[in-house]
Order: C-alpha cells, then structure tokens, then sequence
C-alpha cells in the first residue's frame, strides 16, 4: 500500500528560537513535512503563492503585516492553505479578529505537542479548532450579541438547522454533504444563508452562537478543541 502524502506545513514567527523550536516538533511526526519559514507576515503570504503548503502555522504578532493581516491576505490569494494561529495572545477580540480573517485554530503556545499534531491533522482536514481558552473568550464575545439577537427571532429552514448542527459538530461541508446526501455546493449556499442570518463571520463564531442560543444541541462543538 502506498504511503500516505505528508501534510506540508510552513512556520510564521518572528522569533528564530519558536522556529527552532516548531522544526524539531515536527521532526517527531512522521505525517508532518516542513517545507518553509517566515519570519513576516510578507514572507509568509509570498512563500504560501510559491510553495502551496497544507497548513501555516501563523503567530499573529509580527513586525510589518500581522498575522491577522497576513491570514486574510493568504485565504484570499490561496483559499486552499489552511491556517492555525498559534500565540499567546487569548482575549477575545484577538481571537475573533483571527477567525474572520479565515484561520482553521486558533491555539496557545502552551499547547503540547501531541495537541498541536491532532490541530494541523484537523485543519489539513478543513475542521476547526481551538483551544480551550479562545473558546471562552469567543463564547464570553458573543454573550452580548445573542443578548441583543434574543430579542430578534432567526428564521432557519428546516434544512439549515440540519446543516448547522453538523456544522456546529466541526464538520466540514464535504462531511455534512455525506452526512445529509446534498451536493457540497448546496451545503455551502446553506452555510452562506446561515452565517448571514445569525450575522456571523466565521463557521466557528456561527457555531458558538448557535450554542449559546440553543439552535444546536449541547453535544455539538466538541471537535473545535483538541
């Protein structure tokens, strides 16, 4: 049987020493392939147009462009890359900003290995995921905004609560197409009318909302952490 492709993954961080350091973690795994540095937001936006990696692994304070800018530009120029912001940064508003510019994790430095490894599996695989920590703070985020859409009744088909339920499970819309026996563009015109009408950026602000409000069950959301 052949060998399974290695996920490539390219490091963004200003800092030589964490590089060092995310080299010899990925050294460890045999499934994980390193194939570039960046030390800038520029850098890593450019060397995502020439090498295609699987997954960037993007701190989000660097000099120059951000990761926060440099994930948004990267999602727009290569929509297939996959990025994993890993910082130590978790107040809310840090996290949201990550996750409306388009990363897949958002994840602490003090993550373990074996977590980090699951992460980049995850997100090569078009799950998201976060840490603990930023799941908090994106919950505690959104408290006022379901406050507020509380008073407003949301008006989902039978078909979108369907597809944000499995959304909201971490599932992909390749996964919720088998799952529910649709076309993967018709689940993604539906993930499209459901952010639009919870009034969310991302498919993970979409689905910590929809907990909060009870549009999902409790057992959902359990694959947005390693």
């Amino acid at each position: 049987m052949a060998d399974t492709k290695p996920i490539h993954v390219l490091i963004a961080d200003d800092h030589v020493l964490v590089r060092s350091g995310l080299k010899l973690f990925l050294q460890a795994f045999d499934d994980l392939e390193l194939v570039g540095e960046a030390g800038t937001g520029e850098e890593a936006l450019a060397k995502c147009c020439n090498i295609a990696p699987d997954v960037v692994l993007m701190d989000l304070m660097m000099p120059g462009m951000g990761g926060v800018a440099a994930a948004r530009a990267i999602r727009k120029q290569c929509p297939e890359v996959h990025i994993i912001a890993l910082t130590n940064f978790q107040d809310a508003e840090m996290v949201q900003q990550a996750l409306q510019a388009g990363v897949s994790g958002y994840l602490l430095k003090n993550v373990t290995a074996d977590e980090l490894a699951r992460a980049i599996r995850a997100a090569s695989s078009g799950h998201s995921i976060l840490a603990p920590e930023a799941t908090e703070a994106l919950i505690a985020a959104t408290a006022h905004a379901a406050e507020v859409r509380e008073e407003m009744p949301i008006s989902l088909t039978t078909r979108e609560h369907e597809v944000l339920e499995w959304l909201a499970q971490g599932l992909s819309n390749p996964e919720i197409a088998h799952k529910l026996v649709l076309s993967p563009v018709t689940v993604k015109f539906h993930v499209s009318n459901i952010l639009s009408k919870l009034g969310c950026a991302s498919r993970t602000e979409a689905a910590a909302l929809a907990l909060r409000l009870g549009l999902v069950s409790n057992q959902s959301g359990k694959r947005h952490a390693p």
